[in-house]
């Protein structure tokens, strides 16, 4: 894995790797930092935009079944709203751990490391100011234009992981309508990983008031349940018989409302997936997600045991792009990864990366009409 450590080289790179028009400067960050929007189309007029700030996926262009277009997600026209208390994650890449570890506390080779709570008891996709969301990546496109590739490096020590880990996500847009992310780290140091995007997608068209009405099917006969605080209890139990049972297709609102009430109520769970069969090698499915009306569809792939389906609970109604507003349970998440809480749950698969092994993940989002 080569990891680019100079931004300057890396952005002149880009703009004589991509046409024209397809790379502009979004803004500053509040310490003055230049941030960058990059465009990428494909043969069939697909566009996705991606940010450098967070490695963010801010738009993708999708078509209905009639060739409509419409941006299917989540994201803001300013660089400062990505570092503000109205940025719930909208597309960004989370780490170095994304979910959740309880009390912010882990074990490795006997010695404890202790990383910000931030989301009280517990630790959240990363913790504060350092976390992978929050800095801006450096940015190199392929030869080809078709994809792009952000590097970080993160010292030893940050946010209190062990290890200085260089990390790398790759986009890449595909002329039939995926979008393919590929993650790859090292470490120098015995350390825990789990990247995942937390893109928010609603496939009427971002800003729609509900995504209630889309229809789901989740290809896991088991996930994770969890305590009060959300961490795993440590057992893997059946979805069959419970509303978590998305095995054949249900509209998401269709039994929501038995998850509970209050703040915060509703879908936010881990899912065991099932090594279900798909037409790209290596890699399983683990949702579809379709909006009847205008027939788009969302398929996911990965190599990952888990994702982790959230179905905008804490929304608020944030000011998005071109002021579309994003309302309470109007958007969802699938997010690929490793179980919640793993570096302290031994029987669930290891998210320990050794010096001298490559971290590799692979998520597809692959849109169709239907």
């Amino acid at each position: 894995m080569i990891l680019r450590t100079a931004a300057l080289a890396a952005c002149l790179a880009l703009t004589t790797a991509l046409p024209a028009g397809e790379v502009a400067e979004f803004g500053k960050t509040p310490e003055g930092e230049m941030t960058h929007v990059y465009t990428l189309s494909n043969d069939n007029g697909m566009k996705i935009k991606l940010l450098d700030l967070g490695a963010t996926l801010m738009a993708a262009e999708v078509p209905d079944r009639d060739g409509e277009k419409a941006d299917v997600l989540f994201g803001f026209d300013e660089a400062a709203k990505y570092l503000s208390d109205d940025n719930q994650y909208f597309g960004v890449v989370v780490g170095r751990y994304g979910n959740r570890i309880a009390k912010g506390k882990f074990t490795l080779d006997g010695k404890q490391y202790t990383l910000e709570c931030n989301n009280d008891p517990n630790h959240l996709h990363g913790g504060g100011d350092k976390a992978f969301s929050k800095v801006v990546w450096e940015a190199k496109a392929s030869d080809d234009g078709r994809s792009v590739t952000f590097s970080h490096s993160s010292p030893d020590g940050e946010e209190g992981y062990p290890g200085k880990l260089d990390a790398e996500v790759t986009y890449t847009l595909t002329d039939d309508n995926a979008v393919r992310i590929e993650y790859a780290a090292t470490t120098d140091k015995k350390t825990v990983l789990n990247l995942t995007n937390h893109a928010y997608f609603n496939l009427a068209g971002a800003g729609d008031e509900t995504i209630n009405d889309h229809e789901i099917t989740i290809f896991a006969d088991r996930y994770t349940p969890v305590d009060e605080t959300l961490i795993p209890t440590g057992e893997l139990a059946e979805v069959a018989g419970t509303p978590l049972d998305f095995r054949t297709p249900h509209q998401i609102g269709e039994r929501v409302d038995l998850m509970g009430e209050g703040e915060g109520a509703g879908y936010d769970h881990n899912f065991v997936l099932n090594k279900t069969a798909s037409d790209r090698p290596g890699l399983h499915k683990a949702a579809k997600v379709t909006d009847q009306d205008s027939g788009r569809t969302l398929t996911v792939l990965t190599d990952q045991p888990g994702v982790q389906f959230y179905g905008g609970n804490f929304l608020k109604g944030q000011t998005g792009k071109d002021g579309k507003t994003y309302a309470y349970r109007s958007g969802f998440c699938l997010e690929t990864q490793h179980y919640p809480d793993s570096p302290n749950q031994p029987q669930f698969p290891s998210v320990v990366l050794n010096p001298g092994e490559t971290y590799k993940h692979v998520c597809v989002y692959a849109f169709s009409a239907e």
